[in-house]
């Protein structure tokens, strides 16, 4: 370990928590596997004063600061470049629950917090914290929170944006700015945690957070219905809407394809059904009263559904166990498609009313392109999110497929932009499509981004390279 910038950072967070050479590989490459980076050092601190010091430091010196939650993003926003001149500021020991207050429905959390940990929290007060997705296990609220994630109960809940109350933010200059305000209502101006969610770590660095809590509801059921058609699954949502209201808290749809690839792949995964079928909806229900309620209700929606034809076949989970195998269906995908072999993702968001026109469309200006391909099509049909990924036809090399990325996100995106979608949904820019916003964004939203980024970070030492 050498070099005064080091030494500076070795003094704040003590020399254990400042990791160089071959200690720093894991923070130097994506969850993918697609970015590599060569950072001068990762730093580890432990508080909030510590990361504002660092922070501090690092402007000093004018070194690069990319922070780094638990690597589990998709668009290499989290890593840093091959220069061997940016410091990663990795907020893992930071994992402290300050507070849960159950009377105001708040917890005070801090960014290394893992997902899953505040879920398993909230449960114990008997509170529900809805924010789920596949990488819970691993995924720090933090990147959740710089990500503006989505995930299983945007539907219900919202993104991330709307489970926050207040932030703590070190900017920077190194100051910190202390917002964890637990309030649903203050009217004082500019709503600043705003600029922070969703920026990747390109303004400021996310150390805490208030987020809200909700009732612990007294029962959560789950079925998977088998669909012809995608317009079948649309009008099933429409009427789970309809009937079930609020209680409606998930609404998912894959394809036989996305089933077929889980099966095949991931161990201990089966179908509820005897048969395969087209399509798929994973339906969640959400009930403050009583089971029995809930069942009814669920029951009444897939049975109307069944005799108007809507639904081929439905299976409502009995058990813990069936309600995990049906998700496991859904929230395997990805997985399962990775170990099929690379693909060309895409994680675009579009109006609910034009999703199974905008998939008609764009299945076949891919298929006149690349003849023979797979499309692997799942997503949040609720919140207008699909992950529309591309396989290479049955006998190509995967690895040779992906270098028609390029073309084949301008298809996808430009499709997107005319259905007046968005090309990121819930998982950010990053690195991997910040060149893309140029093409979709205008020139007006640019300059208005660009002149935020100038004000809070002068010096462009925020996570560079990223977003913008």
């Amino acid at each position: 370990m050498s070099g005064p910038l080091i030494e500076s950072l070795a003094g704040i967070v003590g020399a254990g928590n400042v990791l160089t050479g071959e200690d720093m590989q894991g923070y130097a490459v994506d969850h993918r596997r697609r970015y590599f980076g060569k950072p001068l050092a990762v730093v580890r601190p432990g508080t909030a004063q510590e990361v504002a010091a660092v922070v501090r430091a690092c402007a000093g010196a004018m070194a690069a600061v990319v922070p780094q939650g638990g690597n589990t993003g998709l668009c290499g926003g989290a890593t840093p470049d091959a220069s061997g001149a940016q410091v990663v500021l990795s907020l893992s020991r930071m994992n402290r629950v300050r507070a849960v207050d159950t009377l105001n429905n708040t917890m005070t959390v801090e960014a290394g917090c893992i997902l899953q940990k505040l879920q398993e929290t909230a449960a114990e007060a008997s509170r529900l914290f809805p924010l789920s997705l596949a990488a819970q296990g691993t995924a720090q609220i933090g990147g959740n929170l710089s990500t503006n994630a989505g995930g299983t109960g945007v539907l219900r809940y919202g993104n991330t944006r709307d489970l926050v109350l207040g932030l703590e933010v070190v900017l920077p200059d190194g100051e910190l700015w202390d917002g964890l305000r637990g309030l649903r209502k203050d009217n004082t101006g500019y709503d600043l945690k705003h600029l922070f969610i969703g920026a990747e770590g390109t303004l400021g660095v996310i150390t805490a957070a208030v987020l809200k809590l909700f009732p612990l509801p007294r029962a959560r059921l789950t079925a998977l219905a088998a669909l012809a058609t995608q317009r079948d699954a649309l009008a099933l949502f429409d009427a789970a809407r309809e009937q079930l209201g609020e209680r409606l808290t998930g609404f998912e749809m894959f394809s036989d394809l996305c089933l077929s690839l889980v099966l095949r792949h991931i161990p201990g995964t089966a179908s509820p059904f005897r048969e395969s079928h087209p399509h798929y909806a994973l339906i969640e229900v959400s009930d403050m009263h009583s089971e029995q309620s809930a069942r009814e209700g669920l029951e009444t929606l897939l049975g109307g559904a069944l005799e108007d034809g809507q639904v081929i076949d439905a299976s409502i989970a009995q058990s813990l166990a069936q309600v995990n195998g049906m998700w496991a269906l859904r929230e395997f995908v990805s997985e399962a498609q990775a170990k099929e072999g690379p693909n060309v993702k895409h994680d675009v968001s579009l109006p609910i009313s034009r999703i199974v026109e905008f998939i008609a469309v764009t299945d076949a200006e891919i298929a006149r392109a690349f003849p023979g391909v797979r499309m692997v099509v799942f997503g949040h049909l609720g919140d207008g999110n699909l992950h529309y990924n591309v396989s290479p036809p049955e006998g190509v090399a995967h690895a040779e497929f992906v270098k028609n990325g390029p073309a084949l996100n301008q298809i996808v995106h430009d499709s997107v932009s005319r259905f007046n979608g968005s090309i990121s949904a819930e998982h950010g820019l990053g690195q991997y499509k910040n060149v893309e916003l140029r093409r979709y964004k205008s020139a007006l939203e640019l300059g208005l981004m660009r002149k935020v980024k100038a004000a809070l970070d002068p010096q462009g030492i925020m996570n560079p390279g990223k977003v913008l």
